[in-house]
């Protein structure tokens, strides 16, 4: 089945699940989401007074469309399952994916301060990095929960209704996923978020087949600089950063990127769509030309050099690297 011939895909009357939707991205997607009457599970560790406000508006459980919030740790694989069982319970039925929830190598979790070191709360016993499991291990395992259930509904229990149909091309499903310019550009002063993104981006790209078969759509958006509390809330960050040149990508931007990956035609499974300042693209497999690094086109960090020189300070630092 063509995109020109595929069942059209709306996300008003839909059901969604959003990953990290207490704040940054993940609200502004939200919150379109809820304008375009689609209900909204948030999954998050807690609500912003934004967020707790959107809430708030939309939680009559008389009126379309709800939002419903579940505290959620997305590192447990427990708490996951648990944010697709209110779904169900509250909606019967869930259409979108997004578990958009990430991290920007925060001094806890940074290859530059490994386990052991005084800032880190990555265990030397742990066997995992905590930046890991949230922007890898926590989109996997929730793209392949959606899969679980899309694939193979359970059956309704007892008389609460008609058990909700499979995936297909006629009854079309949604994943979509966050990526990074970081997937396209090396980032020395953060490698492990650069390799976290690679991985989303390239995941992404592996789950292409679904879409044609099973009518299942896995896409990614790959933002630019975004201006949320990821980055305006951390000083040591917002030094790589000149306000005045580097342009900003708004929540806005993003959210729109990615219902168009939700919602329109041409952007079939495995598309990565890069979002600057004004404009978005998809990223080609091979060849690509990369970002648009031009000063306010939201892609270029000019002050990078910044984080370049804080990391031969780490490096250089006895007490960071000390304990083994």
């Amino acid at each position: 089945m063509s995109p020109d011939t595929a069942t059209p895909f709306s996300a008003s009357g839909k059901t969604a699940i959003v990953t990290g939707a207490g704040s940054g991205i993940n609200l502004a997607f939200a919150t379109l989401l809820l304008s375009r009457k689609c209900n909204v599970v948030i999954a998050d560790l807690g609500l912003r007074p934004e967020a707790e406000a959107l809430v708030s508006r939309y939680d009559d459980r008389q009126v379309h469309p709800r939002a419903v919030f579940v505290k959620t740790d997305v590192t447990l694989w427990s708490d996951l399952r648990r944010m697709f069982d209110v779904a169900l319970a509250e909606f019967g039925n869930f259409d979108i994916v997004c578990p958009g929830a990430g991290i920007y190598e925060p001094h806890f979790s940074n290859f530059w301060h490994p386990p052991g070191s005084p800032q880190s709360k990555d265990s030397m016993e742990g066997n995992s990095y905590a930046l890991l499991d949230i922007n890898v291990t926590h989109p996997i395992r929730t793209t392949q929960l959606a899969l679980q259930f899309w694939l193979h509904p359970p059956e309704a229990p007892g008389a609460s209704g008609p058990s909700p149909a499979a995936a297909s091309l006629l009854n079309p499903k949604r994943v979509i996923l966050i990526s990074s310019i970081a997937a396209q550009l090396p980032v020395f002063a953060a490698p492990l978020y650069g390799a976290s993104k690679y991985a989303i981006s390239g995941f992404t790209r592996s789950l292409a087949p679904l879409e044609p078969k099973v009518g299942i759509r896995v896409n990614a958006v790959a933002p630019g600089l975004v201006r949320t509390p990821l980055w305006t809330e951390h000083p040591e960050k917002l030094v790589y950063i000149d306000q005045e040149k580097d342009g900003w990508v708004t929540p806005e931007e993003v959210a729109q990127a990615m219902l168009d990956c939700v919602e329109q035609p041409l952007l079939v499974g495995g598309t990565v769509l890069e979002v600057g300042k004004n404009h978005t693209r998809s990223v080609g497999v091979f060849n690509d030309t990369g970002p648009d690094m031009t000063p306010g086109a939201g892609m270029a960090a000019s002050n990078a050099s910044e984080g370049v020189g804080m990391v031969w300070e780490w490096l250089a630092d006895e007490s960071i690297w000390s304990k083994l």
